[in-house]
């Protein structure tokens, strides 16, 4: 029982300093601009993950009602 709680201990204070260099950035340092839009791709790649979805749910209401064999 005592090795666990070293165990968990070390686990801790080793995630915890390498999560240190994962901090988010100063608001000053980088990113757009608040005059640029940023520019994000949502025509193709949202239309064809949602025509996906839709395919899959009707592929799984189908073989829902399909009679057991």
């Amino acid at each position: 029982m005592k090795q666990f709680f070293l165990f968990a201990a070390c686990a801790l204070a080793l995630g915890g300093l390498a999560s240190s260099p994962a901090r988010a950035q100063n608001p000053t340092t980088g990113g757009p601009s608040p005059q640029q839009p940023a520019d994000v791709p949502l025509d193709g790649g949202a239309s064809l993950l949602a025509a996906s979805g839709v395919a899959y749910g009707l592929r799984y209401l189908r073989q829902r009602r399909k009679p057991a064999q």
